[in-house]
């Protein structure tokens, strides 16, 4: 009998969801084609929690296209602060973190993804300070309004307290990895907090600008024992946890069904997992020990 995938509670949404969930970041080189291929590889995969944004391309168009009429499937979640053209391409500024364009970034998510509601809004990784005055309100009026069941933020340090202390935000998107530790003890007072805690980078971020570098120098290869790197490194991911659900995107369905393959071997051995921090510790890839670092 195939192993479903792991599911989790989205801290005090309630929402279970799997904790492998899908980032659609999607960018020009992917085709209309390609992408009704993944969302609906996604869905048949079993992975019911959706991640995209206005501004990742024709994302959201293509959900609206391929997978709305399999609704009932999926948590969707998307963002708002993103200023957008035709075609959901960006302009100048790329964000606008105003109620305005919080509002109408909403009514045009519905519209091309083709649904009354998302589950979850997130503002999309703004400065706390950049956000105006009246924007945080309109989250709660959008949401009263019916158009999302819950609010989130895209956010990290340093600017993830004062959204916390905010006291609106049922979830918080924040990025962690192996390769990037610095919220590991953070996300961890979230969800003790029984806040919704959502990782991004889980597998490819930390492995840009040399991430690859702390690898090396913490000697991670030796801990494999027949996984490759990427299946190491979402499923330590993965055995965090805090870690309720991973969103992981990628257009390449080799790809998509090795991160799933992965998903399903589980959480890394407890030994090896306390041995991979112990050697990234060793190399200063460490955890912040405060809100304010």
């Amino acid at each position: 009998m195939q192993k479903d995938l792991e599911t989790r509670t989205l801290g005090k949404t309630g929402m279970v969801v799997t904790q492998l969930g899908y980032g659609a970041g999607f960018r020009g080189e992917v085709t209309e084609t390609q992408a009704d291929g993944v969302f609906n590889a996604v869905l048949d995969a079993g992975i019911n929690y959706i991640d995209t944004a206005p501004c990742y391309d024709f994302s959201e168009d293509r959900i609206g296209a391929s997978i709305s009429h399999r609704r009932s499937e999926f948590f969707l979640a998307t963002k708002v602060g993103c200023n957008i053209g035709p075609g959901g391409k960006g302009k100048d500024p790329d964000h606008i973190w105003s109620a305005d364009n919080f509002h109408r970034n909403i009514d045009e998510s519905l519209k091309r993804m083709k649904v009354d509601c998302v589950d979850l809004l997130q503002p999309h990784s703004p400065s706390f300070d950049d956000v105006e005055q009246g924007a945080l309100e309109a989250l709660i009026q959008i949401r009263d309004a019916g158009k999302t069941r819950f609010i989130g933020v895209s956010t990290h340090l340093p600017d993830l307290p004062a959204f916390v202390q905010t006291g609106i935000f049922d979830a918080f998107q924040i990025p962690y990895s192996a390769l990037g530790r610095r919220h590991e003890r953070l996300i961890q007072n979230l969800a003790d907090a029984s806040a919704g805690v959502i990782i991004r980078g889980g597998i490819a971020k930390g492995h840009r600008g040399g991430g690859w570098d702390k690898w090396e120098k913490a000697g991670l290869d030796d801990l494999l024992d027949g996984m490759d790197r990427y299946e190491f490194v979402l499923r330590f991911t993965l055995t965090h946890p805090a870690c309720q659900t991973n969103i992981v995107g990628t257009a390449d369905l080799d790809h998509f069904y090795a991160n799933v393959a992965a998903a399903k071997a589980g959480p890394l051995p407890q030994e090896i997992y306390e041995q991979a921090k112990e050697r990234l510790a060793q190399i200063g890839e460490v955890p912040a020990d405060s809100w304010s670092e």
